[in-house]
């Protein structure tokens, strides 16, 4: 008999996960090392001396790329054939690497089955096939790919529906090798992520062009916060890198108690500014020349973006029709479909969509229970119906300190495959971190490529079904999804269950297949596919859990479960989670029952995950969780992207004060460190260090009252730590090894994600220093238990 291996949570040196066995767990020790004095009150926890020597950590990174290397070789290991892990991984992952064979077996695993992807993913190696024929099977239409079976050189079966089907004469010829007689060298059969330039048949209409139409709050408030010049002078550096061809065309509106549309037909000597100030009966002025061709007008349009600023720049106007401004964006692209761009900064109070604020800042410290999740009107979902039928699709900027009521105001990009983007506090003279990070996420959306009049299709073998679907999108059938445009940051969740029993399979397949016109006009399908061995025991389904993907897939499901039910229901159901999988673990895996939390290799994280959930932005209680913060955290729960949810939910913690070019990566000839992981505990922090914390839309550093003085002249260029400036956003460029490590390593951590995190640098006495505290996951706080305190809680429901 094996033994049972000890499990500090998160503490030890990394070890290779042992290979499965069904009499074998993973224990959780009684006490583990610095959780000796339990009983300190919460106050007494956050007030005790730092460590001077921080113990080894257990990284989160390296037991993500073990758990990864675990993965492939389950995954592939009946395809040795085709090399297709490394890039699919990235865009397409399963809760569970390993099918049950029925749902009664799902069911008694109590982990869900569900799909993570990321459709539009920027790649740096996509293979492009232009042919006239596409090969799809003829009774399900799965494209052909990698995981279909040969009969012989004339005949393929469907690894999704297992009709035979005839292979075409042109699919004979391999373009590549420019040999005859060989389909299964084709790259539709080698890549299990393809793109295809499709044929005419594919085009319900001619591709529309890229259409781009913004709408401008310029209301006093607006104004104040000073986002207009930033927006204006963004559009004028970046004018000839918006996505598209000699058809794009561009419009402006901007609104405050009126609509304010703008003339740029070509031949007139400058922008023309048409005021409609019946908001109830919105119509369009000149319907014609409103939208115009950006190649022909550009002169006008950009005269236009650098007098804007000055046109409301003494306004007294304080109220916003944002409803009113809406429709009447909805009735200029409906013609053509397009994306429209939106920037708001107050609470919208006049015409249609008008809010009234539903905010009680007393509730937020004690409530259990967070009223007000749900749109407090439909009108923001119906209009975004309206332009999802006409590919239209609405993007959402939030710029503002007040309350904006963002649970009503998401709907219109939520239901549109829009975008939200939210910026508390925004103030261009007050907040320079805030303009920054503004004006780099906005550079961001201006030039990335576009996806348009887009749909996609989840496809999955025969016994299995789609259920749920997570993301912004409108469901046109039980399998497809109306995304008027798709983004390359934009991600999805699949719930799944099993309809029939898979006994007789050996494995199933998925295919998600992305149909969009590009910002050039040309009608492209992208296409992915991933197949997974069917398993009949509970111990294989365990051994091959995604624990990332099952915690990305329940936060999806706690948002939800929130804004239907109530946030203390997802709050349990987070719990239940954990306790249901590691009791059935117990039970039904583990042949001699022994003492302790007992879990799998790669579902040891799992209950560290789900506390990192309940401490989240989106789900804690107990601090006070400004409304609109929580549901911007919700909204990001949902639409993003794996990668980036999990940096949201378990940040990362570097020591920086002693970086070294050990074990650096070496990317476009510079050295970008690669420090340990750290634990999240404050126990883990030196007050002689300086310790960097990536969590994912913010970065923070925070300087120890001891930290080595050489580091602060180094690299924040201060003579002490006295002299670290309060408000410390930008590291400066100095010329030291010190300096130029630690930029490199921001700089490279900014580069894995497509928005511009801030970096925040603080002291003892910051004020930022309680957000700091807040992500030190492993720590009691207030309202919410410590890791150990977790476990034991865990422990004792799984062992009853």
């Amino acid at each position: 008999m094996r033994p049972v291996l000890v499990l500090v949570p998160i503490a030890g040196p990394p070890q290779q996960p042992a290979p499965p066995a069904r009499h074998m767990g993973l224990s959780y020790p009684s006490l583990p090392p610095g959780y000796q004095n339990t009983s300190a009150s919460p106050m007494q926890a956050q007030t005790q001396p730092y460590s001077h020597a921080p113990q080894s950590y257990q990284q989160v990174r390296h037991h993500t790329a073990l758990l990864f290397m675990y993965f492939y070789c389950k995954m592939y290991w009946f395809r040795p054939v085709v090399s297709l892990a490394s890039s699919l991984y990235r865009v397409f992952r399963s809760t569970l690497t390993s099918i049950p064979q029925t749902q009664s077996l799902l069911n008694k695993a109590k982990l869900p089955l569900g799909l993570l992807l990321h459709p539009f993913k920027d790649l740096s190696q996509l293979p492009v096939v232009t042919s006239s024929t596409i090969v799809r099977c003829r009774s399900c239409r799965t494209y052909i790919n990698p995981f279909v079976t040969f009969l012989d050189q004339r005949r393929w079966k469907c690894n999704l529906c297992y009709r035979v089907n005839d292979v075409p004469e042109e699919f004979m010829y391999n373009p590549v090798t420019r040999s005859y007689g060989e389909p299964h060298k084709r790259p539709e059969v080698q890549n299990a992520t393809i793109e295809f330039i499709a044929p005419s048949e594919y085009m319900l209409r001619p591709p529309q062009p890229a259409v781009y139409l913004f709408v401008l709050d310029v209301s006093h408030n607006a104004v104040e916060t000073g986002y207009l010049d930033v927006v204006c002078q963004s559009l004028l550096e970046n004018i000839n890198a918006l996505p598209g061809d000699s058809r794009t065309k561009i419009g402006f509106i901007s609104f405050d108690s009126t609509i304010h549309f703008y003339n740029l037909q070509e031949g007139l000597a400058q922008p023309q500014m048409l005021i409609v100030s019946d908001i109830e009966d919105i119509f369009l002025p000149t319907p014609d020349s409103l939208l115009v061709n950006l190649n022909e007008c550009k002169e006008l349009v950009q005269d236009l973006l650098k007098s804007l600023p000055q046109m409301f720049g003494k306004t007294m106007e304080t109220q916003s029709a944002l409803g009113p401004a809406l429709q009447a964006a909805f009735k200029l692209l409906s013609p053509t479909g397009g994306r429209v761009s939106v920037f708001q900064t107050q609470l919208p109070k006049l015409g249609v969509g008008a809010l009234k604020s539903r905010e009680d800042p007393n509730q937020r410290a004690s409530a259990k229970d967070i009223p007000n999740l749900s749109p407090a009107t439909d009108f923001y979902k119906k209009l975004a119906l309206d332009c999802s039928g006409q590919q239209v699709a609405v993007d959402l900027f939030l710029l503002s300190s007040q309350y904006c009521d963002l649970a009503s105001l998401a709907c219109i990009s939520r239901y549109s495959a829009g975008s939200v983007y939210y910026y508390p506090s925004y103030q261009q003279q007050h907040n320079p971190a805030g303009v920054e990070c503004f004006q780099k996420d906005l550079k961001r959306y201006l030039t990335r490529k576009i996806g348009l009049e887009a749909v996609m299709r989840i496809r999955c073998t025969k016994g299995l079904s789609i259920h749920t679907f997570h993301g912004n999108f409108f469901v046109r059938s039980t399998d497809l999804l109306s995304l008027p445009n798709v983004n390359p940051d934009a991600g999805f969740a699949v719930q799944m269950s099993i309809e029939e029993n898979l006994v007789d399979m050996q494995s199933v397949s998925f295919q998600a297949a992305l149909l969009y016109t590009s910002s050039k006009g040309e009608r492209r399908i992208r296409v992915h596919t991933m197949c997974l061995p069917v398993v009949n025991s509970l111990s294989d389904i365990f051994a091959g859990a995604d624990v990332q993907a099952i915690t990305g897939l329940l936060a999806s499901m706690a948002v939800d479960r929130s804004v239907t039910s109530s946030l203390s229901d997802a709050r349990d159901a987070m719990t239940n989670a954990a306790i249901d999988s590691l009791t059935s673990y117990r039970t039904s895996v583990l042949t001699i029952q022994q003492p302790g939390l007992l879990a799998p290799a790669c579902l040891r994280l799992f209950p560290l995950y789900i506390l990192a959930l309940l401490k989240q932005k989106a789900f804690r209680t107990g601090t006070s969780t400004r409304l609109d913060d929580r549901v911007f955290a919700m909204c990001q729960l949902k639409y993003q992207p794996l990668a980036y949810v999990m940096l949201m939910i378990h940040p990362a913690l570097y020591r920086v004060d002693d970086l070294t070019d050990e074990g650096a990566l070496n990317i476009s000839e510079r050295a970008v460190p690669q420090p340990r992981v750290q634990q999240l505990s404050v126990e883990k922090l030196s007050r002689e260090g300086a310790f960097l914390m990536d969590a994912g839309s913010v970065i923070y550093l925070w300087i120890g009252r001891n930290c080595n003085p050489d580091f602060l002249t180094q690299v924040l260029g201060v003579p002490d730590y006295a002299a670290v400036p309060q408000n410390m956003n930008i590291l400066p460029e100095l010329d030291t090894a010190e300096s130029q490590r630690t930029r490199a390593f921001v700089g490279w951590l900014r580069e894995q994600r497509p928005f511009f995190p801030i970096l925040h640098v603080i002291r003892d006495e910051s004020p930022l220093k309680a957000s700091f505290m807040q992500n030190m996951i492993e720590d009691r706080t207030e309202s919410a238990l410590s890791y150990y305190e977790f476990l034991l809680h865990v422990q004792q429901q799984v062992s009853k």
